[in-house]
């Protein structure tokens, strides 16, 4: 057998032949050529005739042979296409643009799934930058190859992440119902949501039916623009967050007042039993908790609202649900504790979508569940070059994306 027969067979890539190889410095070099006689436009794939505008010598880096650095050297043409003006020409073995072979991205984009980008640097021996350029090619071919992610939204929720300080914070969008991001973007403001919803189109956006949100006043504003007739779900997490939050405002404010050091001590002792669920406390903190009764009654009195809040959150029977959290209101007004005065403000404002959760059960969990992966993606790749790679990384790791080692797309080896 020739060696460019050997050389072809062991590529394994579609709609090529090679013409030759050799050795350059620690480097296999192979020359190949595509099999078809008439080149095609590398933006709109159709046929050019012709003779070429300009030609130029240039290297793809594909999967290491025996340990040594691949590349395929080919002399492409830019080519004039009556509908793309002068373009390049397309090759069967890579992306337009790319400076990688398909099979090299699609194993750097699968590593990157399941380890850390340096050792995907180390692994594939590629520059840490070129990791994010080649993941966000992958998805960007991904979500152009299958169906649009957008389509059939009808359950979506809305959260912030902080990347870093110098890129701020990104909006990503989850689909409740299959479980997987569908849209990121720079910023946590009313235009963030509104990118969004411009993408999503006027009529996709008419399917939407509940967004699951916190109590961002951006959020709420972007959403009501764009689909005035979805129901607004407030995380209930949020929402029980806000009221362990006053009541330990309280608890900091009695603290502060507090003429004698023994009632100072005794306050400040109760802040891990103030926040439990009651079937949590040791038997210690519910002594502790009972003296509170005697001893303190506004801290009691906190405590008390609270977990009438929480047994309010955990109710389904919507009109139940609203008689109770009316009353809540009422008290918490009248409980002359300003921490929880205020919060009765904020909830009475947003009373219909903290409703609509106990109505659906809706929540923020898995955008939250996201959020911590997301975290984990960024510390695993020791930072991201930009907000866009890490978005991509995003998709590629939470956005139903599926890839499988180049050597089973190649052969079918499993």
């Amino acid at each position: 057998m020739r060696a460019t027969s050997l050389l072809r067979k062991v590529l394994c890539l579609p709609s090529l032949r090679v013409t030759g190889a050799e050795f350059v410095d620690d480097a296999l070099v192979i020359d190949v050529a595509p099999t078809a006689r008439v080149p095609r436009c590398g933006s709109c794939r159709r046929k050019v005739r012709g003779a070429p505008h300009s030609q130029r010598e240039r290297l793809w880096r594909h999967l290491d042979l025996g340990g040594l650095k691949t590349f395929l050297r080919y002399t492409i043409s830019r080519l004039y296409c009556k509908r793309c003006a002068v373009t390049v020409e397309h090759v069967p073995w890579a992306q337009s643009g790319s400076r990688f072979t398909s099979p090299f991205e699609n194993q750097v984009a699968y590593l990157a799934q399941k380890c850390d980008q340096t050792m995907v640097t180390k692994l594939m021996r590629v520059a840490w930058r070129s990791v994010g350029r080649i993941v966000r090619d992958v998805v960007h071919g991904q979500r152009a190859a299958g169906p649009d992610r957008l389509d059939g939204l009808s359950i979506i929720g809305i959260d912030e992440l902080h990347v870093g300080k110098r890129s701020g914070f990104i909006t990503l969008i989850t689909d409740h119902q299959r479980g997987r991001i569908v849209w990121g973007g720079p910023g946590k403001s009313s235009k963030a949501v509104k990118a969004f919803f411009e993408e999503l189109g006027p009529e996709r956006s008419k399917g939407i039916t509940h967004v699951t949100l916190d109590m961002s006043a951006a959020y709420i504003k972007g959403v009501r623009e764009a689909v005035p007739d979805a129901k607004i779900v407030f995380d209930r997490f949020h929402v029980q967050r806000l009221v362990h939050d006053a009541v330990d405002e309280v608890r900091r404010e009695l603290v502060r007042v507090a003429e004698e050091a023994d009632e100072k001590t005794a306050i400040k002792g109760t802040r891990t039993p103030l926040q439990k669920n009651p079937w949590n406390l040791s038997r210690f903190e519910k002594d502790k908790l009972s003296a509170l009764k005697h001893s303190n009654s506004p801290l009691y009195r906190a405590y008390l609202l609270k977990e009438t809040m929480l047994a309010i959150l955990d109710r389904r029977q919507i009109n139940v649900a609203r008689s109770k959290l009316k009353e809540w209101l009422s008290w918490a007004a009248r409980s002359r504790l300003e921490p929880l005065k205020k919060l009765a403000g904020t909830i009475r404002k947003h009373t219909d979508g903290i409703l609509e959760y106990v109505r659906t059960g809706l929540s923020n969990g898995r955008v939250e569940g996201f959020n911590g992966k997301a975290r984990t993606i960024t510390r695993r790749a020791f930072g991201l070059a930009s907000t866009s790679s890490l978005i991509a990384m995003l998709f590629l790791c939470c956005g139903g994306i599926h890839l499988q080692p180049s050597h089973v797309s190649l052969m079918g080896i499993h």
